[in-house]
């Protein structure tokens, strides 16, 4: 019996994974207790990554060899690998000479590696000379990517997972880890129960299994995040629990912000969004008073039409306060796929190139 490491694609955690196989079939699978996502865990997904090829299960196989439909009348019926291959070479160079590079283009997925995810962007841009290639980063996190750009000049999340054990004070806002991102979320109940002073913060309009588990759960109105994030801000600025060294030193146009800031009263904002005004002080108050607050955040905040100042937002709210750059704090987006960010740092994207250079900026 052999054992593999892998990592399963099936949420944004991407949990190490030690799979047992014969050498054809997997057996089974266990958490990787190295891994640094999950320590050993799985979820119940994770956990049956091997029953997916299971014929006895599922009666669904991998397939060994590619199917190849030749013409649109066609059913697809089995094909060698150097067919395949040639089929395919001939179809992309033909319809590039008769339509140009642009006529052709590629879709990739946050569950590839980061080193495939490089080949087909030097394909896609190098060989072929076209800049159609995108990857679920574009549907899933586009917000989140404009929002840390917008903000913090990079696209790079600012935490790690090992700041939930570190949070004296955790926000999550748009986000449902305990179901999205189950093993994440046993991280977090095994923090809260080494450190029972932690306090739970969950801001969403429904009433999901996180809210369920939370200190303080404000059921805010669909579309209200902005209004609850600046009002939080808003009080935050009136019971001066802002750190304004930090913002002198490290933060640019927080004058306007401020005087932006005087339309978001704790009464106005509470009516906005539907909550108690008492929730939203008191929401305030234990992120401004944390010694580290850090927030988790998902497609609540990312899918939106207003995503991207609702992700700003939020990071404007850690900047004022001093809640970033330190063990235990800062704005973290959660992904949907495990490696959406690898994919983004080595240009897998129509507006990027490797090492999150971007097309717009002729300096890069």
């Amino acid at each position: 019996m052999q054992e593999v490491k892998t990592t399963c694609c099936y949420c944004g955690v991407g949990c190490g994974v030690l799979a047992q196989t014969d050498g054809i079939n997997i057996i089974s699978v266990r958490g990787d207790p190295e891994h640094p996502a999950n320590l050993g865990r799985l979820c119940s997904k994770g956990s049956n990554l091997h029953l997916t090829s299971s014929a006895s299960v599922t009666q669904q196989v991998r397939l060994l060899t590619p199917e190849l439909r030749r013409s649109r009348g066609q059913t697809r019926s089995a094909s060698s690998w150097a067919d395949t291959y040639q089929f395919l070479a001939e179809k992309f160079a033909q319809t590039i000479a008769e339509h140009g590079p642009d006529s052709v283009g590629f879709y990739i997925s946050g569950q590839l590696l980061t080193e495939d995810y490089y080949v087909f962007n030097k394909l896609a841009k190098g060989l072929i000379g076209t800049n159609n290639i995108d990857t679920n980063s574009r549907l899933c996190m586009s917000s989140a990517v404009a929002g840390y750009k917008q903000t913090l000049g990079a696209d790079a999340p600012p935490c790690s997972y090992e700041d939930i054990e570190l949070a004296s004070v955790v926000l999550i806002i748009g986000a449902n880890p305990a179901y999205a991102h189950p093993v994440l979320y046993r991280r977090l109940e095994a923090a809260r129960a080494a450190n029972p002073e932690m306090k739970v913060i969950v801001v969403d309009p429904r009433a999901t299994d996180s809210a369920r588990e939370a200190d303080l759960f404000l059921p805010i109105l669909p579309g209200t995040d902005v209004a609850f994030l600046n009002g939080m801000l808003h009080i935050c600025l009136w019971e001066e629990l802002l750190d304004t060294a930090f913002i002198a030193e490290h933060t640019e146009g927080f004058a306007e912000l401020k005087h932006t800031l005087r339309e978001f009263s704790p009464e106005k904002v509470a009516k906005i969004c539907g909550i108690q005004e008492a929730d939203l002080l008191q929401a305030a108050r234990w992120f401004g008073n944390a010694p580290a607050a850090l927030s988790l955040y998902c497609q609540g905040l990312n899918q939106s039409s207003s995503g991207t100042a609702k992700n700003a937002a939020l990071i404007n709210l850690h900047l004022a306060t001093r809640q970033i750059g330190k063990p235990g704090a800062g704005p973290f987006s959660l992904t949907g796929q495990p490696n959406a960010m690898g994919g983004r740092e080595v240009g897998g994207m129509a507006n990027l190139l490797s090492g999150h250079r971007d097309l717009a900026n002729a300096t890069h």
